[in-house]
């Protein structure tokens, strides 16, 4: 008998290693949101993998109006507009959906992948936020705008602007009415400036590119929240 106890050694390893490699599978099957290569679903939640995901659909439109289709949220996808480093064909409005507070003013439409993440973004970060800190939800985000063609200020690199794959967020609007606002609210100290300062640091995990009244003078009144994609997939948060 003892001539066959390595056989039997071998044999419960290998049984041991399938039923591993069977959990493995079933885990990644239950959790897409942390593999680079599943579909991006709006209804998945974070993941280690979402903003590579989210920086992805920047560059593919027909799967990010996609993701957007099998949820079935409305929307109304905008006609592209420039060209070479500054064409935009992504650029889209939320309708009749809850997905993303009211766009103020409403004509911003930023990129798909931009929405996308603002989507996750509104879920996750924003109205969780909101109710921690003042007990009700936001109901409106004013803007800046999305699109301009232009290059990053004191840089020659082009903005994300440039391509509808940015947004700047200056304010945001509670359901009774009270406005927080980035220029006014920011260096406050009360518990808007912690509601502000927590959304910047949470935002982070979304996106490519988060800018604060930290970053300089010149985002002194808002957010910019963009999806660029940088080599190795870092990402900048100040």
């Amino acid at each position: 008998m003892k001539s066959f106890r390595p056989y039997l050694i071998w044999f419960g390893i290998a049984v041991l290693l399938a039923l591993g490699a069977i959990r493995a599978m079933q885990w990644v099957r239950d959790h897409p949101e942390h593999m680079p290569g599943a579909r991006f679903e709006l209804a998945h939640p974070q993941g280690w993998a979402t903003r590579v995901k989210l920086t992805a659909l920047a560059e593919d439109d027909a799967a990010c109006f996609a993701a957007f289709d099998r949820a079935d949220a409305g929307y109304l996808r905008r006609p592209a507009v420039g060209d070479g480093v500054c064409r935009a064909s992504q650029r889209m409005i939320l309708t009749g959906n809850a997905l993303v507070p009211t766009m103020r003013p409403a004509n911003a439409a930023p990129g798909c992948a931009v929405t996308a993440a603002m989507v996750l973004w509104t879920r996750d970060v924003v109205q969780p936020l909101a109710r921690k800190y003042f007990g009700q939800t936001v109901v409106g985000l004013e803007n800046l705008g999305s699109y301009n063609c232009r290059k990053i200020a004191g840089r020659q690199a082009q903005s994300q602007h440039s391509t509808a794959n940015a947004i700047d967020i200056s304010a945001f609007v509670l359901a009774d009415g009270t406005r927080i606002a980035i220029i006014d609210d920011w260096d406050d100290a009360d518990v808007r400036r912690d509601f502000l300062r927590d959304v910047r640091d949470r935002s982070c995990d979304l996106f490519g590119t988060v800018l604060s009244p930290d970053y300089n003078q010149a985002h002194a009144d808002h957010f910019h929240l963009d999806m660029a994609a940088r080599t190795g997939g870092w990402s900048v948060c100040r």
